[in-house]
C-alpha cells in the first residue's frame, strides 16, 4: 500500500471507485456539517488530516523488497468518526499521488477503500467495542490505531489478490503470498503507529480538553449520570 498508478486492471480500478464513492460524498457531507456547526474544530481537523499525511507518506523498505507505512487514520476516525475520516484520507491520497508520485490517479479509488474507508471504520469499530466494555481510554485509542493500520494491508493484500490471482492457486494463493509480503513489516508498524497514537492523544486530552469532551472522546464526571441515563431509556 500504496497501489501503484496503472497497476490494477481498468476494470478494477473502476470498481474501486465506485465503490469508494458514495462513502465519500456522505463524509463531505458530514464533514461540511461539522465545519459549520462547530467552526472550532477547524483546527483539530487539520491536524488529524496532517497527522496522516505525514505519517502514510512514510516509504519504509520491508525485507520482502516491498515498501510499507503507517496509514495515521485511526486518529482521525476516534476523534471525528470514519466518514469525515473518508474524506481527509482521500484528500491526503489525491496530494501524495500528485505531488509524491505515491500511489497513483488510476488507483485512487483502491487506496482509497483500504486506507480511508476499511482503515478507519474497522479501527473505530474496535475502539466503541472497547469503550462499551469500560476498557482504559489510551488502550482503546492504541488498539483502534492498530486495527484501523492492520485492516488496510489486509484489504489491499485482496484487492491485489483479485487483480492477480495465482495461476495455479487461484485467489486463496496469491492472498497468502500477499498478506505475508505485507505481514513481516506491518504488524510492527501497526503497534508502533498505535503506541505514537496514544502519545498524540495524550497531548491533546491536555491542550483540548474540551475539544475532546465534546465529541465524547474524553466523558466528565458531570457527563456519566447523563449518559446512564439515556442508556437506560
Amino acid at each position: 500500500m500504496h497501489i501503484a498508478e496503472g497497476f490494477l486492471p481498468p476494470a478494477h480500478a473502476v470498481a474501486w471507485g465506485v465503490a469508494s464513492a458514495p462513502f465519500v460524498v456522505h463524509g463531505v457531507r458530514a464533514l461540511n456539517r461539522e465545519v459549520r456547526e462547530h467552526p472550532e474544530s477547524t483546527l483539530l481537523l487539520g491536524a488529524s488530516g496532517a497527522f496522516t499525511f505525514v505519517l502514510s507518506a512514510l516509504k519504509l523498505p520491508s525485507v520482502t523488497g516491498s515498501c510499507s507505512h503507517p496509514t495515521g487514520t485511526g486518529l482521525g476516525a476516534i476523534l471525528f468518526r470514519p466518514p469525515i475520516m473518508a474524506v481527509l484520507g482521500t484528500i491526503t491520497l489525491l496530494f501524495q499521488a500528485l505531488l509524491l508520485a505515491h500511489g497513483g490517479l488510476t488507483t485512487l479509488g483502491a487506496n482509497v477503500f483500504s486506507m480511508a474507508i476499511v482503515g478507519p471504520w474497522a479501527g473505530y469499530g474496535t475502539y466503541r467495542l472497547l469503550r462499551r466494555y469500560d476498557v482504559p481510554l489510551m488502550v482503546t485509542v492504541f488498539a483502534g490505531a492498530f486495527v484501523a493500520d492492520l485492516s488496510t494491508y489486509c484489504v489491499t493484500s485482496v484487492q491485489l489478490a483479485l487483480a492477480f490471482p495465482d495461476p495455479s492457486s487461484g485467489f486463496l494463493g496469491a492472498l497468502g503470498k500477499f498478506g505475508s509480503i505485507f505481514a513481516v513489516t506491518q504488524i510492527p508498524l501497526a503497534v508502533s503507529e498505535g503506541l505514537l497514537t496514544v502519545l498524540v492523544m495524550r497531548l491533546l486530552a491536555q491542550s483540548s480538553k474540551g475539544e475532546l469532551t465534546r465529541l465524547g472522546v474524553l466523558v466528565t464526571k458531570r457527563q456519566e449520570p447523563a449518559d446512564t441515563e439515556a442508556v437506560a431509556r
